[in-house]
């Protein structure tokens, strides 16, 4: 089994950051800090875990917040331009996971503090993002917050230009939602226009999963933007922007799936044939695979371009179902073309979905039509 994801916040990395926050302060107290933020740790769930620490941070820093903030800054890595994912803190200064509960610190005692905070946010979210702490700051006084976002998005650092998307996306999984933009979007498009050829793909990912989250509110919105946007854009620019789409693509959006350059999906029983969906086995068992296989055949006059997915209706714990869409293939069919496609879904347990046995199906959709289903039994 997998290390539980709460565990990225343990007694090592708590007594790391004392030790750093000692380097940097004198007068710390690292031994009452680390008894109060490793309390009772494996009784926590992650947030937990990391609001604990912020509220040691609270009860061991100084009260002068522009201090304890120089304190907090003092600490963090050097280093403000590598790939995060895999590092951790090292006798440099503090970097990864730990930033999480500095920046929930700045968003918690910072806010009379508007600039100097969202200029901590900004330094720290090199070492770790800071894009759930800066959304205070968003809901506090958005106008504000714009002026540091749009700086943002000009930077010369890829994280920092990431966060001015990031932090602004009005769905932001895991993070508040913010009523604001989730209203009206409008004012984020200009910072996005400027990121949307960003050199970096984690940039441009990040404008993608913004543009997503303004579709499910505003798919109108979002065509328009495509549309201008689409045409005359680079390569990347029109894969993230495809990206971007996905929501409405799964749903056969006809406008969307115009601008994009898909076939539409009206009459699309007609012009496309599905002469073969199969499944390898019709009782799977949790942790095994679902092997799939179809042929699609044009029957159009002229070439069709597609976007091939498949849904699986997994069997809730009461029995009803949920249903969760999956890529499968990109493709461009000739007049009389076939194709050939074979996929494997992976029925491992994962933290995101529990699997219950029973009755489940699987059907292809194809420019967001629902084309066949077949069901399965799915055995533990």
């Amino acid at each position: 089994m997998p290390e539980p994801f709460k565990n990225l916040f343990n007694r090592p990395l708590i007594d790391n950051l004392g030790k750093h926050l000692k380097m940097r302060y004198p007068a710390f107290d690292k031994t009452g800090f680390i008894r109060m933020a490793s309390r009772q740790l494996e009784d926590l769930e992650l947030k937990q875990r990391s609001l604990q620490i912020t509220a040691a941070l609270e009860r061991h820093l100084p009260d002068d917040f522009l201090q304890a903030r120089e304190i907090l800054l003092a600490a963090l890595h050097p280093q403000d331009d590598v790939d995060l994912r895999e590092l951790k803190m090292d006798e440099q200064g503090v970097r990864g996971w730990a930033v999480m509960p500095m920046a929930d610190y700045i968003a918690r005692r910072g806010m009379n503090h508007f600039d100097a905070a969202m200029e901590a946010l900004r330094q720290m979210t090199c070492r770790f993002s800071a894009e759930f702490a800066v959304r205070h700051f968003i809901r506090a006084d958005l106008p504000a917050a714009l002026r540091h976002i749009r700086r943002w998005a000009k930077s010369p650092n890829y994280h920092v230009r990431r966060l001015a998307s990031e932090g602004a996306r009005p769905r932001l999984p895991w993070g508040q939602h913010l009523p604001e933009l989730i209203a009206d979007p409008r004012p984020m498009l200009p910072v996005l226009a400027m990121l949307r050829d960003d050199p970096s793909e984690y940039v441009r990912r990040s404008v993608a999963n913004h543009l997503n989250d303004i579709a499910k509110d505003h798919p109108q919105l979002l065509t328009e933007v495509v549309q201008e946007w689409y045409a005359d854009g680079s390569a990347e620019r029109q894969r993230m922007l495809r990206h971007a789409c996905r929501t409405l693509i799964k749903k056969g959006d006809a406008r969307i799936l115009s601008a994009l350059g898909y076939t539409s999906a009206k009459n699309l029983h007609k012009t496309l044939l599905l002469e073969q969906f199969a499944i390898a086995h019709e009782r799977p068992r949790i942790g095994e695979h679902l092997a799939m296989n179809m042929v699609l055949r044009s029957n159009h006059s002229k070439p069709q371009t597609l976007v091939v997915d498949y849904a699986i209706y997994f069997r809730r714990a009461n029995g009803e179902f949920s249903t969760k869409v999956f890529k499968w293939k990109n493709c461009r069919l000739l007049p009389g073309e076939s194709l050939v496609l074979a996929k494997r879904h992976s029925l491992k347990k994962i933290t995101t979905r529990v699997y219950y046995p029973g009755a489940h199906k699987v059907a292809v959709q194809i420019n967001g039509v629902l084309m066949q289903a077949i069901d399965f039994e799915l055995c533990e």
